[in-house]
């Protein structure tokens, strides 16, 4: 029979139900999809147009980011070592106010997807501006992403008023509604920029058109204080009270919660995005992870944006997830190595509402994968593949980037953006951007 394609690797690593590592298996690719994972043994039933040998590889699901802001890599360093909010009013949003536009979000997206891609992401989950431009270059580069239609209760250089908020972004979502790795969500700033109107106002579009709702919630202690001044209730609270709670939010932080939040999560199926640099940056305290997870809600893994980050590496995330977990739950086994990686692929799937198409290499599941060659001195010697993967392995490792069967990294080299022109268009960016960084040391 012949196929597309046919990857021979040293492991493969399904992330099924029973976290299973598969040793000396090929896995088949015709055209976008998986259509075998068999001994190479007994592979030569299949007849492959391309044929590629990985000895020193394993194979694994490529990353689902769950909460980025991908423009806002041009931002990376730009105010760092301050605290949330003096970091959001008084350097993020006066430099998005004088310079987001369509070509900063354009080539900060492109700058992201690059780095995303060359650390084996294949799918992020995005909240930002100027949507279309995100979309674009998502699809030139053939990653899979969920963009979120932004809504936010004052005039931003994308829109002005909730209608038009509305309006543009759902242009776009019908502009693009047939790309088939492409999907789109509400994406409400937080509680604390967006009112119970605007709230109210989006939840019948949510109903009607499928789509879930992308927010931050619950990031910090302040933001819980606030609530309980202006509205007398917690921010989840709120939400319950517009009925807001299910299976289509994906709160973003949830760093300040109590096991009464924690139940009526797992009861109402919210799924929950950790991202712990980004939180251990800002100081914005601990996600209780393990008891999360031990209660039964879904909890994936994001890197949050480069501005506040500063990477966009899900195999460093996914390292300090699992030690963070067990740090503050004060047990070696609160977060396993297979567990983080569940948070970094399959869980995502589930909170994207994408499970049935990716997040593990299973038959019938789009081709969405990296290999990493675990033959190197920082991973040698192997003897458990995923805590290698988890614990020691680095992004440089990754050599292949395959979405819906096509590759977009190809021997560490990416197939669609042109790196060096990427690097001459930010030398330009850094000049503007420039008198808006927050510099804690004094140049001499």
């Amino acid at each position: 029979m012949q196929v597309s394609l046919q990857i021979n690797a040293r492991w493969i690593i399904p992330v099924d139900q029973n976290n299973n590592v598969l040793e000396n298996h090929a896995l088949i690719v015709q055209d976008d999809k998986i259509i075998d994972i068999l001994p190479q043994s007994e592979a030569n039933k299949y007849s492959p147009i391309e044929l590629i040998e990985l000895n020193d590889h394993a194979l694994a699901p490529g990353f689902i980011n769950a909460h980025s802001h991908a423009a806002m890599s041009l931002m990376k360093g730009l105010a760092d070592d301050i605290r949330l909010d003096e970091w959001l009013k008084e350097h993020i949003w006066p430099a998005e106010m004088a310079l987001a536009d369509d070509a900063f979000v354009k080539e900060g997206s492109e700058l992201a997807v690059a780095e995303m891609i060359k650390g084996g992401t294949t799918c992020f989950n995005d909240m930002y501006f100027f949507i279309d431009q995100t979309a674009l270059v998502a699809r030139q580069a053939g990653i899979r992403v969920n963009i979120g239609i932004p809504i936010i209760d004052f005039p931003t250089r994308w829109a002005n008023t909730l209608e038009e908020y509305i309006s543009k972004g759902l242009a776009v979502r019908d502009r693009f509604n047939n790309d088939p790795l492409i999907n789109f969500s509400f994406a409400p700033h937080a509680p604390y920029t967006v009112s119970d109107a605007s709230l109210q106002r989006i939840q019948p579009l949510m109903d009607e058109l499928g789509l879930s709702m992308h927010m931050h919630l619950h990031e910090t202690l302040n933001e819980v204080e606030q609530s309980l001044s202006e509205h007398h209730l917690r921010p989840l609270a709120r939400l319950d009270k517009l009925d807001l709670l299910g299976p289509e939010l994906i709160a973003v932080h949830m760093t300040e919660l109590n096991q009464t939040e924690i139940q009526q999560l797992a009861e109402h199926g919210v799924h929950i995005v950790h991202c712990p640099e980004s939180n251990l940056k800002l100081a914005s305290g601990f996600c209780p992870v393990a008891d999360l997870l031990a209660t039964g809600v879904n909890v994936a893994l994001g890197t949050d944006g480069s501005a506040s980050n500063n990477d966009l590496d899900m195999l460093g995330e996914m390292r300090t997830a699992a030690l963070l977990a067990k740090g503050v739950a004060k047990k070696a086994d609160a977060l396993p190595a297979y567990q983080a990686l569940r948070m970094a692929t399959i869980n995502g799937a589930k909170a994207l509402g994408l499970a049935d198409k990716i997040g593990s290499l299973e038959i019938g599941k789009q081709a969405d994968l990296f290999a990493i060659n675990l033959n190197a001195i920082e991973t040698q010697p192997v003897y458990d593949v995923i805590s290698t993967l988890v614990y020691a392995a680095n992004r440089s490792q990754i050599s292949d980037v395959w979405v819906a069967g096509k590759a977009v990294m190809s021997h560490h080299q990416l197939n669609h953006i042109n790196e060096a022109q990427l690097l001459k268009k930010l030398h330009t960016w850094r000049e503007k951007i420039a008198p808006f960084h927050h510099q804690s040391y004094k140049a001499v």
